[in-house]
């Protein structure tokens, strides 16, 4: 199998998208990230993140329904694939094992 490896971005992305589930469009996406990472993004920078995931089928997208606050314009809608479920999973399993050979000397300790 051709394990596709994440960006640290992408995976916050990817992230993002899949604790929006089903109301992931790019605008909430990126206000997501800088709310709950405080730091910066781009809408373009979400954009481009976004276009990486779908080509690597980790997530997939439909045109929502014409919305008036929108006037009348309709919005992509993302949602993450099995795929994409899979690529969270690896992420997480490696950076808790990382963690997990940590000298507690070394770990910070929670302020």
């Amino acid at each position: 199998m051709i394990r596709t490896y994440l960006g640290e971005f992408e995976e916050l992305v990817l992230l993002t998208t899949a604790a929006l589930s089903g109301n992931a469009y790019s605008v909430l996406i990126t206000h997501e990230i800088i709310k709950q990472t405080a730091r910066p993004a781009r809408l373009n920078q979400v954009h481009s993140a976004l276009q990486r995931l779908e080509e690597k089928s980790m997530i997939s997208s439909i045109m929502g329904e014409p919305t008036s606050e929108r006037g009348g314009r309709r919005k992509r809608i993302y949602k993450i694939t099995a795929l994409g479920k899979q690529a969270l999973r690896d992420a997480q399993s490696t950076r808790s094992h990382l963690w997990s050979l940590v000298p507690s000397s070394v770990k910070l300790s929670k302020a």
